[in-house]
């Protein structure tokens, strides 16, 4: 039995390992962290940068964010109990289908995954990687909802 659970660093990720650590103690867990390549792509053409440039040091420097986020998710989930190994995509064309992929390779049992807490309008005009995880990965799923309190306004 080999549990994904998707970390990006934030609360919500880490509640999601924190949850999982309770219910699934002891079981194999791959950690993955992924980088959405379009989000850099967006990040230099809102600041103007529209020209070709040279990344090669940009994208050594997303991989090894990438890797440390992953090594730092695999942390707390070897801390709430799991037994886990980290994993990073720094290339991925979005996030929601990177981690069904790699459930898919990894043949795994079920995919965890927190969430923003986002509801009603923005949840419709932003989208949401859980949902889209939910919608397609053809497994089992389990979506840890952020604590009461900590949800996002509408």
């Amino acid at each position: 039995m080999t549990i994904l659970v998707a970390y990006d660093g934030s609360d919500d990720a880490k509640e999601a390992i924190a949850y999982a650590g309770t219910l699934l103690k002891g079981q194999e867990t791959v950690v993955l962290s992924v980088w959405e390549r379009l989000a850099l792509a967006s990040i230099r053409g809102s600041a103007g940068m529209i020209a070709p440039v040279d990344t090669t040091a940009e994208d050594e420097a997303v991989r090894a964010a990438t890797k440390e986020l992953a090594e730092q998710g695999a942390l707390l989930a070897v801390q709430a109990g799991l037994d886990a190994t980290p994993r990073w995509e720094s290339d991925s064309p979005a996030v929601w289908s990177t981690i069904v992929d790699v459930a898919n390779e990894l043949d795994a049992t079920l995919i965890v995954t927190g969430t923003r807490g986002m509801g009603g309008v923005k949840s419709l005009l932003l989208g949401s990687t859980s949902d889209r995880v939910l919608h397609h990965a053809g497994r089992p799923v389990l979506i840890v909802p952020a604590k009461e309190g900590e949800k996002a306004e509408e």
